[in-house]
Protein backbone atom coordinates (compact mmCIF):
# COMPACT_ATOMS: atom_id res chain seq x y z
CA UNK A 1 0.00 0.00 0.00
CA UNK A 2 2.78 2.18 0.95
CA UNK A 3 5.11 3.49 -1.73
CA UNK A 4 7.79 6.11 -1.14
CA UNK A 5 9.14 6.33 -4.38
CA UNK A 6 5.39 7.11 -5.81
CA UNK A 7 4.76 10.31 -6.56
CA UNK A 8 1.50 12.93 -5.31
CA UNK A 9 1.05 12.96 -9.67
CA UNK A 10 0.40 8.96 -9.10
CA UNK A 11 -1.93 9.47 -6.06
CA UNK A 12 -6.15 9.04 -6.71
CA UNK A 13 -7.94 12.24 -6.97
CA UNK A 14 -9.83 13.90 -4.48
CA UNK A 15 -13.61 13.63 -4.56
CA UNK A 16 -16.17 16.39 -4.19
CA UNK A 17 -17.22 15.00 -0.57
CA UNK A 18 -16.95 17.63 2.37
CA UNK A 19 -15.59 14.87 5.00
CA UNK A 20 -13.53 11.72 4.46
CA UNK A 21 -12.69 9.14 7.26
CA UNK A 22 -9.14 7.93 7.93
CA UNK A 23 -9.31 4.82 5.35
CA UNK A 24 -10.28 6.59 2.62
CA UNK A 25 -8.02 9.37 3.63
CA UNK A 26 -5.24 6.61 3.96
CA UNK A 27 -6.69 4.96 0.41
CA UNK A 28 -6.57 8.80 -0.99
CA UNK A 29 -2.92 9.57 0.22
CA UNK A 30 -1.46 5.80 0.20
CA UNK A 31 -0.10 5.94 3.87
CA UNK A 32 -1.37 4.00 6.57
CA UNK A 33 -3.97 4.85 9.20
CA UNK A 34 -1.70 4.50 11.95
CA UNK A 35 0.97 7.34 9.98
CA UNK A 36 -1.70 9.15 9.92
CA UNK A 37 -2.47 9.57 13.81
CA UNK A 38 0.96 9.77 14.40
CA UNK A 39 1.18 12.45 11.97
CA UNK A 40 -1.33 14.30 13.68
CA UNK A 41 0.84 14.30 17.33
CA UNK A 42 3.71 15.86 14.84
CA UNK A 43 1.94 18.38 13.14
CA UNK A 44 0.07 20.97 14.57
CA UNK A 45 -1.71 22.04 10.82
CA UNK A 46 -2.80 18.64 10.74
CA UNK A 47 -6.07 18.47 13.09
CA UNK A 48 -9.09 16.35 11.64
CA UNK A 49 -12.66 16.71 13.03
CA UNK A 50 -13.13 14.24 15.81
CA UNK A 51 -16.25 13.59 16.66
CA UNK A 52 -18.83 10.19 18.42
CA UNK A 53 -16.37 8.09 19.23
CA UNK A 54 -13.45 9.84 18.92
CA UNK A 55 -14.04 9.20 14.99
CA UNK A 56 -11.48 11.11 12.76
CA UNK A 57 -13.02 12.92 9.44
CA UNK A 58 -10.86 14.68 7.33
CA UNK A 59 -11.81 17.56 5.19
CA UNK A 60 -10.17 18.62 1.11
CA UNK A 61 -7.46 20.71 3.47
CA UNK A 62 -6.68 18.44 5.48
CA UNK A 63 -6.10 15.66 2.43
CA UNK A 64 -4.00 18.05 0.82
CA UNK A 65 -1.60 18.85 3.96
CA UNK A 66 -1.44 14.96 4.24
CA UNK A 67 0.09 14.84 0.51
CA UNK A 68 2.47 18.27 1.27
CA UNK A 69 4.07 15.88 4.31
CA UNK A 70 3.95 12.46 2.45
CA UNK A 71 5.63 14.96 -0.20
CA UNK A 72 8.20 16.39 1.94
CA UNK A 73 8.92 12.82 3.48
CA UNK A 74 9.14 10.36 0.85
CA UNK A 75 10.18 12.43 -2.16
CA UNK A 76 12.22 15.18 -0.67
CA UNK A 77 13.44 13.02 2.18
CA UNK A 78 13.04 15.73 5.04
CA UNK A 79 12.57 14.34 8.51
CA UNK A 80 9.53 15.14 10.80
CA UNK A 81 10.96 17.85 11.98
CA UNK A 82 12.55 19.50 8.81
CA UNK A 83 8.58 18.47 7.49
CA UNK A 84 7.62 20.48 9.95
CA UNK A 85 9.79 23.95 9.98
CA UNK A 86 9.75 23.61 6.28
CA UNK A 87 5.49 23.74 6.87
CA UNK A 88 5.33 26.05 9.51
CA UNK A 89 7.95 28.86 7.62
CA UNK A 90 6.67 28.65 3.93
CA UNK A 91 2.73 29.43 4.60
CA UNK A 92 2.68 31.57 1.56
CA UNK A 93 4.20 28.51 -0.46
CA UNK A 94 1.92 26.28 1.48
CA UNK A 95 -1.33 28.06 0.16
CA UNK A 96 0.46 28.27 -3.55
CA UNK A 97 0.81 24.76 -3.55
CA UNK A 98 -2.40 23.86 -2.07
CA UNK A 99 -4.52 26.19 -5.01
CA UNK A 100 -2.12 24.23 -8.03
CA UNK A 101 -3.08 20.99 -6.77
CA UNK A 102 -6.76 21.74 -6.63
CA UNK A 103 -6.65 23.77 -9.97
CA UNK A 104 -4.89 20.30 -11.31
CA UNK A 105 -7.58 18.31 -9.42
CA UNK A 106 -10.67 20.43 -10.91
CA UNK A 107 -9.27 20.52 -14.37
CA UNK A 108 -8.65 16.71 -14.35
CA UNK A 109 -12.42 16.31 -12.92
CA UNK A 110 -13.49 19.09 -15.97
CA UNK A 111 -11.70 16.27 -18.46
CA UNK A 112 -13.38 13.68 -17.45
CA UNK A 113 -16.97 15.37 -17.91
CA UNK A 114 -16.16 16.32 -20.84
CA UNK A 115 -15.25 13.35 -22.39
CA UNK A 116 -18.75 11.92 -20.97
CA UNK A 117 -20.38 14.76 -22.68
CA UNK A 118 -18.42 14.20 -25.65
CA UNK A 119 -19.79 10.61 -25.92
Amino acid sequence: MLDPSSSNNQLPSIPGKRYFTIGEVSDLCQVKPHVLRYWEQEFPQLKPVKRRGNRRYYQRHDVLMIRQIRSLLYEQGFTIGGARQQLSGDTAKDDQNQSHQIVKQLRAELEGLLQLLKR
